[in-house]
């Protein structure tokens, strides 16, 4: 029998070793290779720890999150430009015209006539008064020696001036009449103006017109209700109120008297 001794190395065995030894030096080799990586790579600091939270911290409201815009949104308005012209300014609006003030004013050609507004003294002419209100007024003006003068006013705003006129001649009057004849009589209109008296009828034969230069009398019977008209050349004409009336009459004859007593008087005729 033969006896093999342990150191000897049969060529099986040999072979194998050498596999062994080969793998165990690339795992060598891999390992260095891994090894010179890690120690290569680049080493970042560590992370600082975190700040302990406090309960002040802790309640504080985190700051607000600016919005992240929205690219499908509508884009924003465009601001025009400014111009080196200013916007001008409205100006305020004007207040209203106030209401214009209301005035009378009265004058004639007397001096110091006697004024009166619906029946209440105002003063003497030249006169001018704030203390009227808007409507219409009677003023009344008189004067020594001469024919009192009314007129209606219509005061509406502003100053309402009314001129009287005391040397001036108006006379424009007439009556209804019943003219009487020798025999009968005819009805018609006795009217007095500043030419004269004028009888007006339907009967052509008796009607007439006499200027007060051609009048010899012109008088006035109360009782008898009579009105008699002479001329100078003797013609007579007998007149009584149609209504029998000798008060209509009366205030006739003392119109015509009056407005001849001024023109004899060198008054102005009113045109």
């Amino acid at each position: 029998m033969r006896h093999v001794s342990i150191d000897e190395e049969s060529p099986a065995g040999s072979g194998s070793n050498r596999r062994l030894l080969a793998v165990c030096v690339a795992i060598v080799l891999i390992a260095a290779v891994l090894g010179g990586a890690w120690l290569l790579r680049p080493h970042s600091a560590p992370a600082p720890s975190p700040a302990p939270v406090t309960s002040a911290a802790a309640t504080t409201a985190p700051p607000p999150v600016a919005s992240t815009p929205n690219p499908e949104a509508a884009p924003p308005a465009t601001v025009p430009a400014r111009s080196g012209t200013r916007k001008a300014k409205t100006p305020p609006t004007p207040p209203e015209p106030a209401a214009p003030a209301l005035a009378l004013k009265v004058d004639s050609d007397v001096p110091g006539a006697s004024v009166f507004v619906d029946r209440t003294y105002i003063g003497t002419t030249p006169l001018t008064t704030s203390d009227v209100t808007p409507g219409s007024h009677v003023v009344q003006v008189s004067a020594a020696g001469y024919e009192s003068q009314s007129n209606t006013l219509d005061v509406t705003g502003g100053t309402t001036a009314v001129m009287v006129r005391f040397k001036v001649v108006r006379l424009n009057e007439a009556i209804p009449v019943v003219h009487k004849h020798a025999i009968g009589s005819c009805e018609g209109r006795l009217l007095a103006d500043l030419q004269g008296l004028r009888y007006d009828t339907p009967n052509g034969d008796h009607a007439f017109q006499v200027p007060f230069a051609e009048l010899r009398s012109f008088e006035v019977d109360y009782l008898k209700k009579n009105l008699r008209v002479t001329r100078k050349d003797g013609k007579t004409f007998n007149f009584t109120d149609r209504n029998a009336n000798a008060d209509a009459l009366f205030v006739f004859h003392k119109k015509v008297e009056a407005a001849r007593a001024k023109l004899a008087a060198g008054f102005t005729p009113e045109k």
